[in-house]
């Protein structure tokens, strides 16, 4: 099958081209907007909660038109980048008396995923506030978790999509890359694990990470309408021994280059990280080997 270009994950071929062109002539007065929405109903291209995958059809519509293949209306109006203009989190008040014990002394510990929620400006500023971590905004799906012991927050979580090509985790899958393409959506990377400075319990940090994983395809089911089945996370043993990961038996699968997604040569350019997995269902790798 002949294929005219290659954009995350899709591969569009010249009777899509041909569609296109034709949508954009049916209506010459639609803005780009409109058109990727347009494109995305005659494909039925849709996210799995049934949202249309207006802004990544929006990305493939756009480099077709600077490939020369079709051409787009001009643009109408320039959002602001985002990734330029965003604000740092803002400070927030936060109870910091210290906090120490047992997991006993803790008393019930309660999980929220805070991601569009009042609480959510709180999560960005206690990650903003780590001087390793800081807040860098998600992209993709993701989630943000909040646990706190009474009043007061003892640790976060933030996940997000995972990576599409990662060496280290492909083969201890055993994935094909059509196999790849097609099943890395139900895949979940933990981009932040943060326990504040004012929280000293044994165990704690390990114990929270069991209780997290249990719960984290259910909760993406809820939110974007399919589970996930596999978490990965990095951990830069400059740093870090990532001693709970192992404690809540997640795996080593490998080490990173040092390359990042960007590389344009195969010499390092960031630190190695050990690349660490935790299957989230007794199924996971016949899902994960599933072909559509």
């Amino acid at each position: 099958m002949e294929v005219v270009l290659r954009y995350r994950g899709r591969e569009v071929t010249p009777a899509e081209v041909q569609l296109i062109r034709e949508l954009i002539a049916a209506h010459p007065r639609a803005s780009r907007r409109r058109l990727s929405d347009l494109l995305c109903e005659a494909w039925n291209w849709r996210q799995e909660n049934g949202s249309l995958r207006s802004m990544v059809c929006r990305g493939l519509m756009l480099a077709l038109h600077r490939a020369g293949h079709i051409e787009l209306p001009p643009v109408r109006w320039k959002n602001p980048n985002p990734m330029l203009t965003r604000c740092q989190p803002q400070a927030v008040q936060v109870d910091r008396t210290p906090v120490s014990g047992t997991l006993r002394d803790l008393g019930p510990l309660r999980f929220y995923q805070v991601r569009r929620t009042p609480q959510e400006a709180l999560f960005n500023w206690l990650i903003q506030s780590e001087p390793y971590l800081g807040y860098a905004r998600p992209v993709g799906e993701h989630l943000k978790f909040m646990v706190f012991a009474g009043l007061q927050p003892v640790a976060l979580f933030a996940w997000s999509s995972a990576p599409r090509h990662l060496g280290p985790r492909d083969r201890y899958i055993g994935w094909s890359k059509e196999l790849r393409r097609q099943n890395v959506p139900y895949l979940a990377y933990n981009t932040r694990y943060l326990i504040p400075g004012w929280v000293r319990v044994p165990h704690l940090a390990s114990h929270l990470l069991s209780r997290m994983t249990r719960m984290l395809s259910q909760e993406w089911q809820k939110v974007y309408g399919h589970p996930v089945y596999f978490a990965e996370t990095f951990v830069d043993t400059a740093i870090h021994r990532g001693t709970c990961y192992r404690a809540a038996n997640w795996v080593f699968m490998g080490r990173t280059l040092g390359l990042g997604k960007d590389a344009k040569s195969r010499q390092p350019n960031r630190s190695l990280k050990d690349v660490l997995g935790l299957p989230l269902s007794a199924d996971w790798r016949e899902r994960l080997q599933q072909q559509a």
